[in-house]
């Protein structure tokens, strides 16, 4: 994680690409995210043009020259697209495969007969919580998503009932507990205790998790009301198939890049040598991308082949999976644009120099620097790590625990309020098949529950310990 670190603290000292004054960024900020959100609610426009135009108006006001704003939503656009689209993508064809062949009927199946109206959210939470524990939040929930459309849809659930629960599973791991990119960055930035802060994480977590996610589902079930979208779910029902994988095999070929995965984080913990052949080949098969393609591999034998599944059935669904995601990976690819945009002109920079005069306690100045950088670039990682890097110096006074508390206070102020310029945001909307507006009022809100909740806990926390 130091190599990881470095790079991402290295990205963020790069020179603005414009000399704007902060009051020109704040107002380039207001404009752009106003621009963004009118094109989409009043004109209708397709998100994907209306971030390309926002980013543009963006750098616009901010005074950047338009060569280099294009250059840096560009930059953002393709990142996105090697790192969360290509993810994105092999999660889908999993989804698809698990869906087609009857595996995701056989997982509901399990756990329909073992859980009810009351339980069934709280079930939903502790999956995800388990299957995001070493993943990021984007590939949780492609693994997670054809699981929780077909839960709500054949249990004849509410899809915030379901869903949010297993949102608020996925994040709060995402964002409080190693062994994720941001909390490990964070405190190898603050030399924090691994072993104490992820004590602390899933201490805090667990309840954090609880009241975001089945608490706050029914108020989110109250305030929107949508039903499973049909392009994502299976086009061919299972009850016609003959025969489907068994729920062993399924939970296995479902859980093979979690595995994968957390052997990787477990070896870079234990081993910590770069150079070392067993953690070389950890870190090769432990890739996000190794991992799902690995999955995808074996579920094409442990899923395709006991439903009975030719060469030709498996390729004609792995080609059938792509088609239903093309518009949502050019929505996140453009969000990532966006954000990259608001990185360049210097907003995360100019958010940390205005910091430096804020005069509250560390624990709660983590959390607002992390706040305001999650709420002006949509990168929880970038929050994280920018604000680690300038609480360095307060770490070095304050006791083990202490440390682990002020990592944690951050990765929870990097949660807070994702919106137009998060790419988790518009996951959300179109998985979910929600408007703007609605995606606001349960992701949204959810997620500041996640941040303002976990604060709280490390606030209690840091007065007994």
């Amino acid at each position: 994680m130091t190599r990881l670190s470095a790079e991402m603290l290295a990205a963020d000292t790069v020179d603005p690409i414009t000399s704007a004054g902060h009051a020109q960024l704040g107002i380039a900020v207001l404009v752009g995210i106003a621009v963004l959100v009118l094109l989409i609610t009043k004109t209708k426009l397709h998100a994907f043009l209306s971030l390309t135009i926002g980013s543009l108006a963006l750098g616009a006001v901010a005074g950047a020259p338009l060569d280099k704003v294009i250059t840096s939503f560009s930059a953002g656009l393709g990142s996105t697209v090697a790192g969360v689209g290509v993810l994105i993508a092999l999660g889908a064809i999993l989804g698809k495969l698990l869906a087609d062949s009857g595996g995701a009927d056989q997982i509901v199946d399990t756990i329909l007969a073992r859980a009810n109206n009351r339980t069934m959210p709280w079930a939903m939470v502790l999956i995800a919580g388990i299957i995001g524990l070493p993943l990021f939040f984007e590939v949780g929930m492609v693994l997670m998503i054809p699981v929780v459309l077909l839960v709500a849809k054949r249990g004849n659930f509410s899809l915030m009932r379901i869903g949010i629960p297993a949102l608020a599973g996925l994040s709060v791991m995402h964002g409080l507990v190693p062994p994720h990119p941001g909390p490990l960055a964070a405190i190898d930035a603050v030399h924090a205790d691994l072993g104490i802060t992820l004590a602390l994480g899933v201490l805090i977590a667990i309840p954090t998790a609880i009241i975001a996610g089945p608490v706050f589902s029914r108020v989110a079930d109250r305030w929107v009301d949508v039903t499973p979208p049909d392009r994502l779910m299976p086009t061919r029902p299972s009850e016609e198939l003959e025969r489907r994988p068994g729920f062993g095999v399924t939970v296995f070929t479902v859980l093979l890049p979690v595995v994968l995965m957390l052997i990787k984080a477990l070896v870079d913990i234990v081993v910590d040598d770069p150079e070392n052949g067993v953690q070389r080949v950890a870190d090769v098969i432990g890739n996000p991308l190794i991992a799902l393609l690995a999955a995808v591999i074996v579920g094409m034998f442990t899923l395709g082949r006991p439903a009975g599944f030719t060469r030709d059935r498996i390729s004609s669904t792995v080609e059938h999976s792509l088609a239903p995601i093309a518009g949502m990976l050019l929505i996140v690819a453009a969000g990532g644009g966006f954000k990259q945009t608001l990185i360049d002109i210097g907003v995360g920079k100019m958010i940390m120099d205005i910091s430096e005069e804020w005069s509250v306690s560390a624990l709660l100045l983590a959390w607002l620097i992390a706040v305001a950088i999650r709420l002006a670039t949509g990168s929880a990682t970038v929050a994280t790590i920018s604000a680690a890097g300038l609480m360095t110096p307060l770490a070095a006074d304050m006791s083990s625990t202490h440390v682990a508390l002020l990592v944690l206070s951050i990765g929870a102020g990097s949660l807070f309020f994702s919106h137009v310029n998060d790419a988790g945001f518009w996951l959300v909307k179109e998985y979910f098949g929600m408007s703007v507006g609605q995606t606001v009022r349960t992701w949204s809100v959810m997620e500041s529950i996640i941040s303002v909740v976990g604060l709280v806990f490390v606030l209690l926390l840091s007065l007994v310990i």
